[in-house]
């Protein structure tokens, strides 16, 4: 399982996709993923905008996200994820259910974003 302190840091967005497309550029350049022991938050041009906590899953290469504030407050997003490096890929379940894969195009729901760490 990974550890908090793995994950730990600002991640900047490099790339994304919602349910086969790709987000804008200028979008993603202003979007960083802070994670901390347990906790995150999504930062869009310098203001916070969704915040809660984050749990391992029971399987290697998942976790939880538990929205506390902003459009994910009271939600359960299961993810799944690829460190390597410097760079973190992350599909998440809108939904509810965890991904099987990181392929967002002809499903419902499905956010996939690259980070690079800060």
């Amino acid at each position: 399982m990974t550890s908090p302190s793995e994950l730990s840091g600002r991640w900047q967005m490099i790339r994304a996709e919602l349910d086969g497309e790709s987000a804008p550029e200028m979008v993603t350049s202003r979007m960083i993923l802070e994670l901390g022991a347990g906790s995150y938050a999504v930062v869009y041009a310098e203001e916070v905008s969704d915040a809660g906590t984050w749990e391992n899953g029971t399987d290697a290469g998942t976790l939880t996200l538990v929205g506390q504030r902003g459009p994910n407050a009271g939600r359960r997003i299961p993810c799944i994820y690829q460190l390597a490096g410097d760079r973190l890929r992350v599909c998440y379940g809108l939904d509810g259910t965890e991904p099987a894969g990181f392929i967002t195009a002809g499903l419902k729901e499905r956010y996939t974003a690259i980070y690079r760490r800060l």
